[in-house]
């Protein structure tokens, strides 16, 4: 059976996709638990990601997991891959925190060498995801194996310093075991490296790349 504490991938310099697109709403009433569970990063919240960390919530539902907001002792998670017996499974994935912030997914105390050169304080240079599953002989569907992929390649275009695909287990491995054996890795890293068709909207491909529009020189209302 496979070990969630191996679990890790780097992504190659090369293949980067240009442009991913997800379909990721707020989960509702969600914004207003931030302040108490999230922190402003202590790197650029763009150039200073370097890894996506993989979870599974080991309950449920989304509502369960979103409950970890509230609680005394908040955790928190930039996204959530619904259940297959929730209404959303297939449809969309919910946005939790801004990407701009540091969610508490890993404690700050741990690392692993292979990682970003085992720097702690994991949370500040990572974004995490965690898809709704009980860790008990709880198979994950297709869809949600193929949306986490698919969260992993959007983050891979936006992020040009992102680099290790990870799993929770690694990173804390005498307190957690998440996603789990029975979490496809190999099957997710195809899906990572090899993508979709139609990443890109039809309607955003018509659009004029920036490269191929030509600077004006003209002052504009928004230079800085």
């Amino acid at each position: 059976m496979a070990e969630p504490t191996e679990y890790q991938f780097n992504l190659p310099k090369k293949g980067r996709p240009l442009d991913v697109t997800i379909t990721e709403p707020w989960y509702p009433g969600v914004q207003r638990y931030w302040p108490t569970c999230t922190t402003k990063r202590s790197v650029d919240p763009i150039m200073g990601i370097k890894a996506v960390v993989i979870h599974a919530t080991a309950g449920g539902s989304s509502a369960g997991a979103i409950s970890v907001l509230k609680q005394a002792e908040p955790a928190s998670f930039h996204w959530l891959v619904p259940d297959e017996d929730e209404p959303q499974h297939g449809q969309l994935v919910w946005a939790c925190v801004p990407e701009a912030l540091a969610a508490w997914h890993v404690r700050n105390a741990v690392s692993h060498p292979d990682v970003n050169d085992g720097t702690n304080r994991v949370n500040h240079w990572s974004l995490g995801i965690e898809i709704v599953n009980t860790q008990k002989d709880d198979l994950f569907s297709d869809w949600q194996v193929a949306a986490t992929a698919q969260i992993v390649r959007y983050c891979w275009s936006k992020y040009p310093n992102l680099l290790h695909v990870v799993s929770h287990a690694k990173l804390d491995p005498t307190r957690r075991h998440d996603p789990g054996a029975h979490f496809p890795w190999d099957t997710f890293k195809q899906l990572v490296m090899s993508g979709g068709e139609n990443e890109v909207p039809a309607v955003v491909a018509q659009a004029v790349p920036a490269s191929k529009i030509k600077a004006r020189d003209a002052d504009g209302c928004c230079r800085g």
